[in-house]
């Protein structure tokens, strides 16, 4: 009934028809196709037989758990302008369910209550400022009788929150800023008042961002919720704390009551966060015997490449190590909780390499935790990136504070080497000894997030596009089927009439297609659908597409016609305006630009300024481009796009 199945976000199944000595059997019991071409992130909700699911711009179904029938559809109807304004695709990471209602939060900021038999709505909250940047991707969650949601937007220029409402009305109980506003307006509690000390300067006018834009876990026996918060706004300190200073509580696990949201600890995991590195990766609760007594611990993963072991009571850091080969810290010191960091890598206009890069060595996709193994089943990149600070910047306008352009041979060396370099594997951590158990790699980075069962088994899509299932204890492969697609959402698994099933997702897309699609031009997929197996099932894919669903054929681009000044312009705008969604100097993106078809070509100004596309999250953007800096873009694609052909 929640996103990680129970309230400790443990995604592990106690359902053990489908175990390690039958996996074999498992076959396609029914499939549903999705209507969309952009990433599958949410893991379905599995209550009483019915199979409620959502997919980009948030529309959400009802599947008959056993035989795929859909039983009712809702289509909140987004307004198409959000598209633009979400960093890392038009996603929903899932559902929430409460007392036979169903609860969705959309891109445009809404939280909406549905009834479960019907669909129909029975409330609607907005939850965010529609004239700020905001959009919502993460799920909600539901805890006696209070639903929590944050949002998203640091990228964007705004300032984060989580909202708890009342699940039956949508009356407002509490809201917790996770940075300090403008201290001239006065501090909503003292844990502002606290944070505002570490920060400088007129550091509200950016925003500050620390959203909470995903992962959100409850423990009811403390009455404590554990919230995750995201990155500075902009990405650049300098730009926004020009002090420097700890900026709190960006990329922070903070507890709060769940009754007030009253503050009650934090441990910030990146002091001075200026990489991405979130803190709103998933957060697992769970008792564990270390030191030869039972600890109530909470463990994460995030962006910053350390596994992280706290004591879920105080905050006490229990344990950190690197999970991930990582340049940004050398370790802990575990006497301030504090990380060893590089100074090499504070970067100032010259871009350095870092590592992990803002992908993260482990992002959104939900990993898991056996309390029979004792191991949690972390989905893990490793990942480089290079990182410049921005000339100048405009907080009006928004924006990262850094640097895509210039620099072009240091840049392109940095480039070299993280394309390299970057891999991904399954990895079996041991949260106690602190190591790892056991590692399946995959053929590059991007696999999806997992399930672990009683039935000794982990569930993960993979970058390979298949679904496979591997021993709990041991990593042993024990099933694998192609699936023409890559699940990079989480498995569920659930039993309707005495009979188990497994569930997952299939849809390529998210932030690592956003930006690395060019790494991933070989991919041949078909559209995204919803997999359920079950041991003897028979059901068929259809036959591949000619054409790729979201990779097409190359073809020579057109021949460059712009002056050079045009094509000097295009690269800045494109910086300030495109990467974000279509990647770094045009380097794939949730669609590569360099790779636009002939008739794309034609359309560009359309498209681009007249919202030609906006179903696909292509709203217009001629509210902040003139017709004459839009043509610039398109010179700039388009020589970029030669660049790249003549040297293939």
């Amino acid at each position: 009934m929640a996103p990680g199945r129970t309230y400790d976000e443990q995604r592990f199944s106690p359902l053990a028809q489908i175990n390690a000595g039958n996996v074999q059997r498992l076959g396609l019991a029914w499939y549903a196709d999705i209507n969309t071409e952009r990433g599958m992130e949410a893991s379905p909700l599995a209550i009483d037989g019915v199979l409620y699911n959502v997919q980009p711009w948030n529309l959400v179904t009802a599947y008959d758990g056993k035989t795929g029938k859909v039983l009712w559809t809702y289509d909140p109807e987004v307004p198409l302008r959000f598209g633009r304004l979400a960093c890392c695709d038009i996603v929903s990471r899932g559902l929430a369910a409460w007392k036979g209602k169903i609860y969705v939060a959309t891109l445009g900021g809404r939280l909406i209550a549905l009834d479960a038999a019907t669909g129909k709505p029975v409330w609607s909250v907005l939850t965010v400022d529609n004239s700020k940047s905001y959009t919502i991707t993460g799920a909600p969650r539901v805890f006696d009788g209070k639903v929590l949601i944050g949002n998203g937007g640091a990228e964007m220029g705004v300032r984060g929150y989580v909202t708890a409402y009342d699940a039956e009305t949508g009356r407002q109980i509490w809201r917790w800023h996770t940075v300090p506003g403008n201290p001239a307006d006065g501090f909503e509690n003292a844990a502002m008042e606290l944070a505002a000390k570490t920060w400088t300067g007129e550091w509200w006018t950016a925003g500050g961002g620390g959203t909470v834009w995903d992962s959100v876990s409850y423990d009811p026996a403390l009455n404590l919720v554990y919230v995750g918060v995201g990155n500075g706004s902009p990405w650049a300190r300098d730009w926004r704390s020009a002090g420097g200073g700890d900026n709190l509580f960006l990329a922070s696990i903070v507890a709060l009551d769940a009754d007030t949201g009253d503050y009650r600890w934090h441990y910030q995991t990146t002091p001075g966060e200026e990489w991405d590195y979130t803190a709103t990766q998933q957060m697992i609760l769970a008792d564990l015997q270390i030191g030869g007594r039972t600890r109530k611990v909470l463990m994460q993963a995030p962006k910053n490449g350390f596994f992280y072991v706290l004591d879920r009571e105080t905050g006490e850091l229990i344990s950190a190590e690197m999970f991930a080969p990582i340049n940004w810290a050398s370790g802990i010191d575990k006497a301030t909780g504090r990380p060893i960091e590089n100074p090499a890598v504070r970067y100032g206009t010259t871009p350095v390499l870092v590592s992990p890069g803002a992908g993260g060595a482990h992002n959104w996709n939900p990993m898991a935790y056996s309390p029979l193994t004792h191991l949690v089943y972390l989905p893990v990149t490793e990942t480089y990136m290079g990182y410049a600070k921005a000339e100048s910047f405009d907080p009006a306008k928004g924006g990262l504070g850094t640097s895509f352009t210039g620099f072009e041979a240091e840049r392109d060396a940095i480039t070299r080497y993280a394309d390299a370099h970057s891999r991904g594997w399954l990895s079996a951590w041991d949260p106690v000894r602190q190591r790892e158990a056991w590692r399946v790699p995959s053929p590059q980075k991007g696999s999806g997030g997992v399930l672990a069962t009683a039935g000794n088994l982990v569930f993960e899509g993979t970058i390979g596009q298949t679904f496979a299932a591997y021993r709990a204890d041991t990593g042993e492969k024990l099933w694998e089927m192609p699936v023409q697609q890559v699940p990079i959402a989480a498995p569920i698994t659930y039993t309707v009439d005495g009979e188990q099933y497994i569930a997952v997702n299939a849809g390529w897309g998210g932030g690592l297609a956003h930006v690395e699609r060019s790494a991933y031009t070989q991919l041949f997929l078909s559209k995204p659908r919803l997999l359920v197996f079950k041991l003897g099932g028979t059901a068929k894919l259809p036959p591949m597409p000619a054409a790729s669903m979201q990779v097409p054929e190359l073809s020579p681009p057109p021949a460059p016609n712009g002056t050079a000044e045009q094509v000097s312009r295009g690269e800045q705008l494109y910086a300030a305006n495109c990467a974000l969604c279509h990647g770094v100097a045009a380097r794939g993106g949730v669609k590569d630009l360099r790779h636009m078809a002939p008739e794309t070509h034609e359309a560009f100004l359309d498209i681009v300024l007249r919202g030609a596309r906006a179903r696909n999250g292509m709203a217009s953007f001629a509210d902040v481009l003139t017709p004459a800096e839009a043509e610039a873009i398109h010179h700039y694609l388009i020589a970029r796009a030669n660049a790249d052909w003549d040297s293939r």
